[in-house]
């Protein structure tokens, strides 16, 4: 069952989470820390241009769980490839240190990018 609109609302003021993937080889569960970010009304996980683990583990299995001060959440991932909100997530002031890190049109072309639907 999806959360209550008072815990969607607190999920949306934390920054900070443990996403649990399945690894692709192990298959064992693999826990990362990692930002969040909700961006219209979507609840998005990125990473900087490049290889990453739990990006790979869900491609492979696009089931996660969040775990966060409000409870845990199963979820499911799914790449986003939208382009333009891509651009607009990469320009908002939120994911300004992304641009410290890469040019955006890297970020935008290359960057993984997932958005979570929580159960």
């Amino acid at each position: 069952m999806p959360p209550d609109r008072t815990t969607v609302t607190r999920l949306t003021r934390t920054r900070t989470v443990d996403l649990v993937t399945m690894g692709r080889k192990s298959g064992q569960q693999q826990r990362v820390e990692i930002w969040w970010f909700y961006f219209e009304d979507r609840f998005i996980i990125t990473g900087t241009p490049g290889p990453r683990d739990w990006y790979a583990n869900i491609l492979a299995n696009p089931r996660v769980v969040i775990e966060t001060r409000h409870g845990d959440f199963p979820a499911r991932a799914a790449t986003v490839s939208d382009q333009p909100f891509r651009s607009r997530f990469f320009s908002d002031g939120a994911a300004r240190w992304y641009s410290t890190q890469a040019e955006l049109d890297a970020l935008v072309e290359t960057a993984p990018m997932i958005e979570l639907d929580l159960d």
